[in-house]
């Protein structure tokens, strides 16, 4: 079983589908239009061991919230991806009991080997 979170408006997750291919992935969610559950993150949670790992603070939130001046807790990192899509490190890749997290080369080859 595979699945990639993602966003159908980023190019860079639409390059990363394509490169890896569409019949790689048992299931998609694009996380502006399905939210993530709670559940979902802390299934994530559970394979990076922290939430920490999945923020992204590339968010165009970041800055005008104040975030890059505050010391953010775990469940501080939980609860703004849980509230706004795009704190969210993207793509996430679910694939066999593995996680790959964000687009660095480095993971995105990860990814393209386990899948």
């Amino acid at each position: 079983m595979s699945k990639i979170y993602y966003l159908s408006t980023c190019s860079t997750c639409k390059r990363i589908i394509e490169e890896i291919g569409k019949d790689k992935f048992d299931e998609f969610q694009d996380i502006k239009t399905v939210p993530i559950t709670e559940d979902q993150i802390e299934e994530m949670k559970a394979l990076t061991g922290s939430y920490e790992a999945l923020f992204s603070r590339r968010s165009r939130q970041f800055r005008p919230m104040g975030l890059h001046e505050k010391q953010l807790s775990e469940e501080d990192y939980k609860s703004l991806i849980l509230k706004e899509y795009s704190f969210l490190k993207r793509p996430v890749i679910l694939a066999n009991d593995n996680i790959f997290v964000g687009n660095s080369k480095k993971e995105i080859e990860r990814a393209k080997a386990a899948l």
